[in-house]
């Protein structure tokens, strides 16, 4: 336990810079009635939030709210009384979004034997389509999760058994028509062993980029690990355990990761329960693949009895994590940040709500963090927005390795040079007050230009992440 705690440091440091966030007062998202179970939370093309979330009632409802620029709106069920849908504190529906292109993934009831669909909505929430089966009649399946890729077309993972319930194991389906159809699902967990039946999943994209994140049962042995794909899910050949607490345990804990991919780096949050049940934080290789660090997040403390379902997000190298806190008997929400990933977060951290705390979720966007919480005391999904100031457009370049764009200053266009890049992912424009602006640009042999129609004049950053999650960044001046 005394080198997991040292080799923690490289993420955890006392003398990392403390973020200042500012937090609205905390909101309902919906009354009561509306049920408030495992709720997560996405954002849309205007980077509001949409929030999913389980409600027990009439067999299982998969409930939606969108924020309507002053609060959020009546929500909707995204499936019929027909087809209820497996809910709980500790799992239920999933989102992810693209833009105003949204998904919302669950299981039909009976959980053991039901079929998981897809929802989808392309306005941002405001309409959704009819459900969609992603696993076949005869799969036995629960706990879907789901990302996108950079088009868009939603990536699915879930745990599958064999019949009688046996065999368990997580695998990837890909959708190449935005949902209308998904691929033939591929193994995207260890051979060895069974995947810890009754703990959810994640499953994170980053260009072809896919890492499955799930915890493992090896004769009892519950660690967490990551199988890796480079070819968009396609196959996943590489594993890397990124949890090194040998943590035994007979019975299931019910309590499973989450992760981010930024550059060739894995960061993964999870529970152990080696010394209490504590929350950890990892750093993980990808390209290699191999553990870097991981340890416990926060000092133990007199009182602290108990620390679960953390999440983590991240918008470039900006990350925040929220998790479960148990101090006494009172159940707290807790929220890390950090401007910069590579220089670790500050011990510090902030109590979002004091009591009455099952989970929460959450999501950030340069200068906004969005939270959202499953409250008991009121019976309802709570939900607070923080804000920050974006890091400055020196610190941002530092995120990658340093390319030259021409011509600079630009005008109406600007080319960078592919021939050590693995095509090309997704190119974004940063300016000082922290909005992006995403480019698609023309390809050539060794070459890339992008359009700058309709961007304002002034500094920006350019930073430009290859198919295989690599980082190139410049300093650009349009004039």
């Amino acid at each position: 336990m005394k080198r997991l705690l040292l080799i923690a440091l490289t993420l955890v440091s006392a003398n990392a810079i403390a973020q200042t966030i500012t937090w609205s007062a905390p909101v309902s998202v919906a009354p009561s009635s509306d049920g408030n179970m495992h709720p997560r939370i996405a954002l849309d093309g205007s980077k509001d939030p949409v929030v999913i979330w389980g409600n027990s009632a009439m067999g299982g409802r998969a409930m939606f709210s969108r924020w309507n620029g002053t609060t959020f709106a009546t929500p909707v069920a995204l499936n019929p009384m027909t087809l209820p849908v497996f809910t709980a504190s500790w799992a239920g529906p999933n989102i992810a979004s693209h833009g105003d292109t949204l998904y919302a993934v669950m299981k039909n009831q009976p959980e053991d034997t039901g079929r998981m669909y897809i929802v989808r909505s392309f306005d941002g929430g405001q309409n959704w389509a009819a459900p969609v089966a992603i696993s076949g009649i005869t799969d036995t399946s629960r706990f879907p999760t789901v990302t996108t890729d950079a088009s868009g077309n939603p990536t699915v993972g879930y745990m599958q058994f064999d019949m009688g319930f046996g065999g368990a194991r997580y695998v990837v389906s890909n959708s190449n028509n935005f949902g209308t159809s998904f691929n033939t699902s591929v193994m995207a967990s260890n051979a060895s062993g069974d995947v810890c039946d009754c703990c959810p999943a994640s499953v994170l994209r980053s260009g072809n980029t896919v890492v499955m994140l799930y915890r493992n049962n090896l004769a009892n042995i519950r660690t967490i690990w990551a199988r890796i794909s480079t070819d968009g899910g396609n196959t996943f050949p590489d594993s890397v355990e990124v949890d090194n607490t040998n943590w035994m345990v007979m019975s299931c804990p019910s309590s499973g990761p989450d992760g981010v991919v930024i550059g060739d780096t894995l960061y993964s949050v999870f529970r152990s329960s080696v010394s209490g049940a504590r929350f950890y934080l990892s750093k993980a290789s990808i390209n290699t693949p191999q553990l870097i660090s991981a340890g416990q997040f926060a000092t133990n403390f007199t009182g602290l009895t108990q620390q679960d379902y953390p999440r983590i997000a991240n918008t470039g190298n900006s990350v925040a994590m929220v998790w479960k806190q148990v101090v006494g008997t009172s159940s707290k929400l807790c929220f890390s940040f950090t401007n910069n990933v590579t220089t670790g977060f500050a011990t510090a951290y902030d109590t979002l709500a004091s009591s009455g705390v099952t989970n929460g979720d959450v999501v950030i966007t340069p200068g906004a963090v969005h939270v959202v919480w499953e409250d008991v005391a009121t019976g309802t999904v709570k939900y607070r927005k923080g804000t920050y100031t974006p890091v400055s457009i020196e610190e941002i370049l530092k995120t990658g390795t340093s390319i030259e764009v021409y011509p600079n200053p630009a005008n109406d266009y600007f080319s960078v040079s592919t021939k050590d890049m693995a095509g090309i992912y997704e190119c974004i424009l940063i300016d000082n007050s922290g909005k992006r602006i995403s480019l698609i640009g023309t390809q050539t042999a060794g070459t890339a230009s992008f359009s700058l129609s309709g961007v304002a004049q002034g500094l920006y950053a350019v930073l430009i992440t290859d198919k295989m999650g690599h980082t190139y960044s410049s300093k650009l001046m349009i004039k």
